[in-house]
């Protein structure tokens, strides 16, 4: 009877996958606040202050940086959260979901 339960264990893995990893990436615009996008940082990403102003001092001397890498529901969420914030401060802030490598 073990066996039986192993076998059928094995069957029911062999058919997961890993969901496919997305990172929501930022683009350098020369319009949007610095701190308008810090703050996105800490409060959408949860980034530590030290870790949110390197990462937007990469996105504005680099032109682009990864926020961070998550399933394809999350990072549309974050990527729609952040989009409706800089609407709605009429920043022309630009994030997009890209396939991680």
């Amino acid at each position: 009877m073990a066996k039986t339960q192993t076998d059928k264990k094995k069957k029911v893995n062999a058919g997961l996958q890993v969901p496919r990893s997305y990172n929501v990436v930022f683009f350098n615009d020369n319009v949007t606040p610095m701190d308008f996008v810090v703050n996105v940082l800490r409060s959408v990403f949860r980034k530590q202050e030290d870790d949110a102003q390197a990462l937007m001092l990469k996105v504005h001397n680099e032109g682009s940086a990864v926020a961070g890498t998550y399933p394809l529901d999350i990072a549309a969420s974050k990527t729609n959260k952040v989009m409706r914030m800089a609407k709605q401060q009429n920043h022309p802030l630009k994030v997009t979901v890209e396939h991680a490598e």
